[in-house]
């Protein structure tokens, strides 16, 4: 009779268990939305991580890492995290701000004194995408018509890079006008490099990933044996192919885009947000106000970082959107509930925005159709 009873809860403490713990089905909630996006976007693979108060509550791998080996994606596969990385190039110039080695209204010509006629433009213009300096995009000033202006092929010292961004033509008037410059967070690592004497990867290393204990955080490397680093893959004519890996190392690993790591990194990094542990409190305000302008209007974006509002709450953000990669993290500031979706597809290809809300709105049930959404 006893070894009988011991079967029969056996059986039913999963059950019970799930219908006492709201989380669980969360978990499971969550896996269903992510496999509905991931099939319907015809993503590869994804690593999502949930996190609230800084502590991990969700973690998981879908689908795979490289195709061609049917490897699974995990929570520690290792993913170009591109964009994201203007967060970690924005906290490096507040820390330097806060040990008084640089001001936010400095002129860059004061780091950068090959090039006075920019004396107008600032650290605060350069980390708010309102210099006014074009950007760049496989060798051609989109904004601007110029054509040239670097090749994506060609390796380039830093030198070359700033001199070949900073002999642009302004766009428009420093200050005035909103436009995203990859360009200019190049320069704000070269300006690192400059300031501290170490490369923008060594500053970030010493100063944020080893002390949060960030242990896959890396500048790309084309050479460098990555374990459980993901492949990058696009889509042409509908079918899935690998992404060609042509831009140059140089190009690849600057400071607009140049960081991989995995959700679990990012989850650690989002722990480490929190008041006082990397940046105090009103460094991290700074990053997370709406740009002003000088007609009096304000941009949604701070330094490295997107601001939305979802259903009255503070969501600060920013997303992945290069080739063969797209990921996302997103803070719901007043909940302190933290969603991280990497993925291995292109971003013209893939809206890792909607993955991020779909669960953000399982978590966050007042959330739902007022979360952040694609908006190119």
């Amino acid at each position: 009779m006893r070894r009988v009873l011991l079967l029969i809860v056996a059986l039913f403490t999963p059950a019970l268990a799930t219908a006492s713990n709201p989380d669980l089905h969360r978990s499971a909630e969550v896996d269903a939305a992510v496999r509905q996006q991931m099939k319907g976007q015809r993503i590869p693979g994804i690593a999502v991580a949930v996190v609230l108060n800084g502590k991990i509550i969700k973690a998981k791998g879908y689908g795979l890492a490289n195709v061609e080996l049917a490897t699974p994606v995990s929570p520690g596969t290792i993913f170009e995290a591109g964009s994201i990385t203007k967060q970690f190039v924005a906290t490096a110039i507040m820390l330097l701000l806060e040990e008084g080695k640089l001001g936010l209204d400095d002129s860059i010509t004061k780091y950068f004194p090959e090039s006075p006629a920019l004396k107008a433009v600032t650290i605060r213009h350069l980390l708010t995408h309102t210099s006014g300096i074009p950007d760049v995009s496989d060798g051609t000033a989109e904004t601007s018509g110029a054509v040239g202006v670097i090749d994506f092929h060609r390796e380039y010292t830093e030198q070359e890079l700033a001199g070949a961004y900073l002999t642009q033509k302004l766009q428009s008037q420093p200050g005035t006008k909103w436009s995203y410059c990859n360009a200019c967070y190049d320069l704000l690592g070269i300006l690192i490099h400059r300031v501290t004497g170490k490369p923008y990867g060594d500053f970030l290393r010493e100063r944020i990933f080893q002390p949060v204990g960030m242990t896959t955080a890396r500048p790309f490397s084309s050479g460098n044996i990555i374990p459980n680093r993901s492949s990058g893959y696009t889509e042409v004519g509908g079918e899935l192919k690998n992404e060609p890996s042509w831009w140059s190392q140089s190009i690849k690993a600057g400071a607009a885009g140049g960081l991989w790591m995995s959700v679990l990194d990012l989850a650690k990094w989002d722990a480490a947000l929190y008041p006082d542990r990397i940046l105090k409190r009103q460094s991290l305000e700074t990053l997370w106000t709406p740009v002003p302008l000088d007609d009096g209007s304000a941009y949604p974006g701070g330094m490295g970082w997107f601001v939305a509002k979802a259903n009255g709450q503070r969501v600060v953000f920013h997303t992945d959107g290069g080739p063969g990669f797209s990921g996302v993290i997103s803070r719901y500031l007043r909940d302190r509930l933290t969603v991280i979706v990497l993925t291995n597809l292109g971003a013209h290809h893939t809206d890792v925005m909607k993955i991020s809300g779909k669960i953000a709105e399982i978590y966050l049930p007042d959330t739902k159709g007022k979360n952040p959404i694609k908006d190119w």
